[in-house]
């Protein structure tokens, strides 16, 4: 997979701007506050339909105007698939073969994208909810299955909380419609805890390889998925409904008095282990970061298992935050495999003989112009 163009209008500080890209590897250089990562989170947006910056979807339409606009032409195996999305105050509209889609679940997934920013390093080191959204994020691009079950979950936690607080204020009484909801949670929460576990099994596989690869032999990675649900009710979708359903009810009175939702997919977590140590507490910075980069390019790999198709690779001034050894693995890994898109201040921050015949396109204040290479 590779996206031949994009065009933007009205994107932040992109008022009308086309570009074509390499299949290979394609730079934006520019200096801090040009417009660099708006045209990354643009790549990201296109394929997405949401931003990895803000989720204030007002701040991705430029100020001067009411909507705006992305369009891309994708490259897949089977053909090229062109693709719009269009955002505005009052929501979103996208197309895929000029034909509009009556759901965003079935829009994404046209174009798969991994994006390695260094905040990705807190993947590693940060709090559990930024390693649900990896994994909700990724496994969603994966499966439509997952999104939707993902999206639902979401739906009906929301109103469970809200029944929550109305029991916890006496505002509300019938305790079998808060029985109805945890069903209906539980559903949706084992589909959700069971994908990722399958999923997370495979993206270890890779990972592992990759970081063996990387220390040199010296070090195991494994991940630990932490859940309410028991090891030996995880075998499959019904046990761990029946399960969470179980535990809902255990504690029942527990949730009332706290007025919101204490177990489920959306308070699970995962760990990272090397050498059976738990990296984020005992781990030392290179350990974590070796970590971060070898899930990352694990996911390359697990989605062209899943998919059949190679992601694009966004690379958000991200090798600055590399030695010169974890760049030449990350560089290495991706030559000639995946189209990469590249953000970085200056070229004396990349090891250049490592880029193969780049496209690099300057940035200056939302105008983009090519450069030789």
């Amino acid at each position: 997979m590779r996206l031949e163009d994009i065009s933007l209008r009205n994107f932040r500080n992109y008022i009308d701007q086309s570009l074509k890209f390499s299949a290979g590897i394609n730079v934006f250089l520019g200096k801090n506050a040009q417009g660099k990562t708006n045209l990354l989170e643009a790549i990201y947006v296109l394929a997405l339909t949401r931003s990895h910056r803000t989720s204030n979807e007002k701040e991705l339409i430029n100020w001067q105007s009411q909507t705006a606009q992305l369009k891309g032409t994708i490259q897949k195996q089977l053909g090229k698939v062109p693709i719009e999305l269009d955002l505005g105050l009052k929501g979103k509209r996208a197309k895929v073969n000029h034909l509009e889609q009556a759901k965003l679940s079935s829009y994404v997934g046209q174009l798969n994208v991994i994006l390695f920013a260094p905040e990705d390093l807190s993947i590693v080191k940060g709090a559990p909810q930024i390693r649900r959204k990896f994994m909700d994020m990724e496994f969603g691009q994966m499966s439509n299955r997952y999104l939707y079950n993902s999206a639902q979950y979401k739906k009906i936690l929301k109103q469970r909380n809200r029944y929550l607080r109305d029991l916890q204020h006496k505002a509300q009484s019938d305790r079998i419609f808060l029985d109805v909801l945890s069903d209906q949670l539980s559903a949706y929460g084992a589909e959700i805890i069971y994908q990722r576990i399958k999923l997370l099994r495979k993206l270890e596989h890779f990972a592992k390889i990759i970081h063996t690869e990387i220390s040199q032999g010296k070090e195991q990675l494994t991940f630990v998925y932490q859940t309410a649900v028991s090891n030996k009710q995880l075998v499959s979708v019904e046990s761990i409904y029946h399960s969470l359903l179980s535990k809902f009810s255990d504690i029942k009175e527990k949730e009332i008095q706290r007025g919101t939702t204490l177990l489920g997919p959306h308070r699970d977590d995962l760990k990272f282990a090397i050498n059976q140590k738990e990296v984020q507490s005992f781990g030392s910075q290179g350990q974590q970061r070796t970590t971060a980069l070898s899930v990352k390019l694990a996911e390359i790999d697990l989605m062209k298992e899943q998919t059949n198709e190679y992601p694009i690779l966004l690379l958000d001034d991200v090798l600055s935050e590399l030695d010169a050894y974890r760049q030449t693995h990350l560089l290495t890994a991706i030559q000639n495999k995946v189209q990469t898109f590249l953000t970085t201040t200056s070229l004396s921050d990349v090891q250049q003989e490592l880029l193969s015949n780049p496209k690099i396109f300057k940035i200056t204040n939302g105008k983009v112009s090519l450069e030789e290479s």
